[in-house]
């Protein structure tokens, strides 16, 4: 009897096993099929007339949700952004004030 109830529970854990392989998370999966990955960036909003920029130490990135960076134009700050590198531009999920030591490091360069 117990090894009955061990087999059936056994071949219940496995066939959840494998019904959990064939759903993926789509999110994963597509953030792995184009390379994007959330990355921490700090650099200063830059306005120019309309168009918000995102400005590191490297170079100027477009922003493809320019509304998440308003109220922030000259500000050095810190993002969690989406990075597409080889298009120029990238997608911001969070806006914070930077450290006062990235601040002063910053004020350094």
């Amino acid at each position: 009897m117990k090894t009955l109830l061990l087999a059936s529970l056994l071949s219940i854990v496995l066939s959840i096993a494998a019904v959990a392989q064939d759903f993926p998370n789509p999110l994963s999966q597509n953030h792995r099929a184009e390379g994007v990955r959330l990355t921490s960036i700090l650099g200063t909003v830059k306005a120019e007339g309309e168009k918000l920029t995102f400005v590191t130490d490297r170079r100027a990135w477009n922003v493809d949700n320019p509304e998440t960076l308003e109220g922030h134009e000259g500000h050095f700050i810190r993002v969690k952004a989406q990075v597409y590198p080889d298009k120029g531009w990238i997608h911001i999920t969070e806006v914070k004030p930077a450290t006062a030591i990235e601040s002063r490091n910053n004020d350094k360069r």
